[in-house]
């Protein structure tokens, strides 16, 4: 149904979990995606995973937190496929705490990559989508950037950046061609997830607390949220823009 064929593609976070399973969607379509991360190990995996069926993707070692980095990705990107057509800003970091319990670097930190990375990838980019007046841009955001998450002060924060990001990229460029939407997924168990249920005395109890945060009584996967960002990407959705689609098993129901 959803046909991406011809399309340049740039995830980032792409090496594993969600940003993984993204770049497998994008290029399931036809597109040819280049699967951007900080850990080339893991990026040249989920590479060699997508052209083994078939696919299309080339690997893109990126440090999003660094400006001149994003600079420099777009620079090659352009020079070899002199477009880029789908941009997904995957890429994101966590931290648990309070106000209280949340240092100054806490938050600075996942402001570079949550916020300022993805401000400075777009910018990167978005001059040559106007010029061709086509150019779809997807943000992760989160269920935390649509409502309160307790203890999770500084990610919260970011992820509400994220969506006011998003809507003021749409509202001023929605004449010039560019689509921009964000996905806000709820708990998604992704490998960093699981990592993180095996650190807890009783991982089965942490697992079914955080699966009984969602309406639906468990996590997502990050195939449902690919899903997701695939039909956003598509032209499909082509009178979609400024929107946060909260994908997130009714974790936010009723709040």
């Amino acid at each position: 149904m959803f046909d991406l064929r011809g399309k340049e593609a740039l995830v980032t976070g792409a090496g594993s979990g969600i940003g993984e399973a993204i770049a497998s969607a994008l290029a399931g379509a036809g597109a040819h995606v280049y699967v951007a991360d900080i850990d080339t190990a893991s990026g040249d995996r989920v590479v060699d995973e997508i052209t083994s069926v078939g696919g299309k993707a080339s690997f893109l070692k990126l440090n999003v937190a660094d400006p001149g980095e994003c600079r420099d990705a777009a620079d090659s990107v352009l020079s070899v496929h002199g477009k880029l057509d789908i941009l997904v800003n995957n890429a994101g970091v966590g931290h648990v705490g309070t106000l209280l319990e949340t240092l100054e670097g806490d938050l600075d930190r996942l402001y570079q990559v949550n916020v300022r990375g993805m401000f400075s990838l777009t910018k990167a980019f978005l001059a040559s989508m106007i010029e061709r007046k086509y150019g779809v841009i997807i943000n992760i955001a989160s269920i935390g950037g649509v409502v309160a998450i307790k203890e999770r002060l500084a990610y919260c924060t970011t992820k509400f950046a994220v969506v006011g990001f998003t809507k003021c990229l749409a509202l001023d460029h929605a004449l010039q061609g560019i689509r921009a939407n964000a996905v806000c997924p709820g708990r998604v168990e992704t490998p960093f997830v699981k990592k993180r249920l095996a650190e807890y005395p009783d991982p089965q109890k942490a697992y079914d607390e955080m699966a009984g945060t969602q309406a639906i009584g468990r996590m997502g996967t990050p195939e449902e949220i690919a899903a997701a960002v695939l039909y956003l990407a598509s032209d499909e959705a082509a009178f979609t823009t400024g929107t946060a689609l909260e994908i997130d098993g009714g974790f936010s129901v009723g709040k």
